[in-house]
């Protein structure tokens, strides 16, 4: 009789983790960071249904990496979970702290004790009323949680993206600003030209950004917690309102320059 195949449990984990680390690296990035007026989302994303970027509850956000199917099942159940909880008790008892906890027990059960685990990365973040309070979460697949101070890097070519990051960032930036700084960080490893994921730049400024028109210009999937709104602070920015945001690289290959916000 043949035996079966043995695997001690640290292989058995360490080809887990190599299986979900290949699986978020080939997922596009998100950028996740703080700004004077609240938290900002970049992601890349193609798709103008799918998002990657979502609201959980009235000033919590929800960014993820990885395979759809598994983190939108995350996001379904973060927002169950919040509503129950401020159902039950009261809606400023609803945290990101709690959620974020919630998350990384979930995560870890199934990273231990599933066959497979899931090929994600998560972010959650929650404005509060003063810069200082807000909170950014990240959370691996494998249920570890980090607390991050500034901004979180997830997919793609991460490692890039947050070395760019650390450079740029600075406390206090404006909505425009922020934008600049993140659009910069995602164009690092490829310099393909931004633009807006839902209905695009037009065709002439893609064309400016572009410059010759060879790359083809990353798809933007952009939204904020924005302090200032009553009570649900999530809002998406698309069409002319992120197209006013986005940097406009020069022709001639140096830094990008911001549009002027509208009066």
């Amino acid at each position: 009789m043949t035996m079966p195949l043995y695997a001690s449990p640290e292989q058995l984990m360490r080809e887990r983790s190599e299986l979900a680390r290949k699986g978020i690296a080939r997922g596009r990035s998100v950028v996740v960071l703080k700004y004077a007026g609240g938290v900002l989302f970049v992601a890349e994303n193609p798709s103008a249904t799918l998002h990657k970027v979502s609201e959980i509850y009235d000033r919590i956000g929800f960014a993820a990496v990885g395979r759809y199917s598994e983190f939108e099942n995350l996001r379904v159940a973060g927002i169950r979970h919040a509503d129950l909880k401020g159902y039950q008790y009261d809606r400023r008892d609803v945290s990101a702290r709690a959620l974020a906890n919630a998350y990384a027990a979930t995560l870890g059960s199934i990273f231990t004790e599933q066959l497979k685990p899931f090929e994600v990365e998560i972010c959650v973040a929650e404005v509060a009323a003063s810069a200082a309070e807000d909170q950014l979460y990240r959370l691996t697949y494998d249920g570890s949680i980090f607390d991050e101070p500034q901004f979180v890097v997830m997919g793609g070519q991460a490692d890039k993206i947050s070395a760019k990051m650390k450079e740029t960032f600075e406390d206090g930036l404006e909505l425009q600003a922020a934008l600049g700084v993140a659009v910069a960080a995602l164009r690092t490893p490829s310099q393909p030209a931004p633009s807006s994921s839902a209905g695009g730049s037009s065709s002439s400024s893609n064309a400016a950004a572009n410059g010759n028109g060879d790359a083809d210009p990353i798809k933007l999937e952009v939204a904020v917690l924005d302090r200032d709104r009553p009570r649900r602070s999530f809002r998406r920015l698309t069409g002319a309102a992120l197209d006013t945001l986005l940097p406009v690289p020069d022709p001639q290959g140096e830094e990008p320059e911001g549009k002027p916000e509208s009066e």
